[in-house]
């Protein structure tokens, strides 16, 4: 029995050997690969514009409320607001107040869904050209180290200018 078991653990051993051998691993950093892509630099500058635009908005809505409460304070202030419309219109500005917040909440979402629409086609094309590297090369695993995850790798196992001709770059 004991010789069976040994028997059969050389056997795993040899064909876990004998594949892992069989593999080919490479590695790219796509952080910089990201870097050198003139379509990301172009999509960064039209989000940074798209946000800077939903922010101009927030602040002429912030200024127009502003000026309302100061209005309001200053009628108050003079007399010239009874007690009731006083409290009517300060739940109409704090209803404004509810909106702006909301406007702010909704145009980070929108700087979220703008962001992956302009990136998710070049994240696409990107993943197309390490999957072109890999079939036409024979890897079997290409690692990124720009995550980190790489501790030790082979610069001859760099597949990064492989995908960088890919993408034309």
């Amino acid at each position: 029995m004991r010789n069976l078991v040994q028997i059969v653990s050389l056997f795993c051993f040899i064909l876990i050997s004998t594949s892992l051998s069989a593999q080919k691993f490479g590695y790219l950093n796509s952080q910089e690969l990201i870097q050198n892509i003139p379509e990301v630099q172009e999509a960064n500058s039209n989000l940074e514009i798209y946000r800077q635009q939903l922010a101009k908005q927030a602040q002429d809505m912030l200024a127009k409320l502003q000026t309302k409460y100061q209005d309001l304070e200053k009628k108050q202030a003079q007399g010239e607001i009874s007690p009731k419309q006083l409290e009517t219109e300060a739940a109409t500005l704090k209803q404004e107040e509810q909106k702006l917040m909301e406007y702010e909440q909704s145009s980070q979402q929108k700087i979220l869904e703008k962001s992956e629409s302009l990136l998710s086609p070049i994240r696409e094309k990107i993943q197309s050209a390490i999957d072109d590297v890999a079939a036409e090369n024979g890897f079997t695993y290409i690692f990124d180290s720009g995550m980190g995850f790489v501790l030790y790798a082979d610069s001859s196992t760099d597949v990064s200018d492989l995908v960088k001709a890919k993408l034309g770059l």
